[in-house]
């Protein structure tokens, strides 16, 4: 069962369950169990909804505009270089610890949305990742407890603007251009995954395979990650760690930059196929 943010029939942000091609409005248009998906994980409802569902208004899942998963995250914090494939293409190996960097939740975008290429560059880059989000409060969380803290995953496509983002040591104006961050389809509870080392990512370009990989591929693990994080910052449900991209971004691809009319897609055993169109920003 998927969970997913979309806009309500009369305009409006909501939240519900996508199912068989159906989807159920949860939020306040619908059956109102939380406001969003970020409120319903911080209650406890995400992942444990029932067969109340059916009573919700629906729709075809075909007629939704998709928003971001969790559209009002606290926090977005991303990996860089966590395959072993792209420390190799990129030259960042045998690293001591993650690199981390922060994503703004307004330079978000969902499923289906546009990929907005800033005027401003010629390097326009895709980045497939699996993201997580945390499903209660954590702080100095220990490894062996990490996975208890989980509520959910789904894909990301952590877009980049590769010549703001290499122009100086720090990543973050390259990371958060509006538009830039894909979430989604679809939030996926942890318990319906099972071990999640055991899915595959994939990024196509116009149907060409760009990266392959196995979760289990992670340099640093998702307990490594969640214990490193939680060293220095506090994490709170709805918060998001967007894990890492395999080797095979497109700068160090012949020709592999973006350019308007290019659809990406990422996709992940079990979480869905997150696509978007590369649009020039105005």
């Amino acid at each position: 069962m998927n969970y997913a943010s979309f806009v309500a029939t009369d305009g409006s942000p909501t939240w519900g369950i996508i199912t068989e091609g159906t989807a159920y409005d949860l939020g306040p248009t619908g059956l109102s169990l939380a406001d969003g998906l970020r409120e319903a994980v911080v209650k406890g409802i995400f992942g444990a909804v029932g067969e109340q569902y059916l009573n919700a208004p629906s729709r075809p899942e075909a007629e939704l505009e998709f928003l971001p998963t969790l559209t009002d995250p606290g926090k977005i914090i991303c990996v860089g270089v966590n395959y072993r494939s792209h420390q190799e293409e990129s030259g960042k190996t045998e690293q001591k610890a993650p690199t981390i960097f922060t994503r703004f939740a307004d330079s978000q975008m969902g499923h289906l949305q546009p990929a907005l290429k800033p005027a401003s560059t010629e390097q326009y880059d895709y980045e497939g990742e699996m993201a997580l989000v945390i499903g209660k409060e954590a702080y100095r969380v220990s490894e062996d407890d990490a996975w208890d803290h989980i509520a959910g995953y789904a894909a990301y496509n952590d877009f980049s603007v590769r010549d703001w983002q290499r122009a100086a040591s720090q990543w973050t104006p390259g990371k958060n251009f509006p538009g830039t961050g894909a979430f989604g389809p679809y939030l996926v509870p942890a318990q319906v995954l099972g071990d999640v080392t055991k899915l595959t990512l994939q990024t196509r370009v116009n149907g060409e395979v760009r990266q392959k990989a196995s979760v289990a591929d992670l340099y640093f693990t998702i307990p490594q990650l969640i214990a490193y994080i939680t060293g220095f910052t506090r994490l709170s449900p709805g918060d998001v760690i967007v894990t890492g991209t395999p080797g095979g971004v497109g700068l160090f691809t012949p020709e592999g930059l973006l350019s308007a009319g290019d659809v990406v897609e990422v996709e992940i055993t079990g979480l869905g196929i997150l696509r978007n169109t590369v649009v020039d920003a105005a």
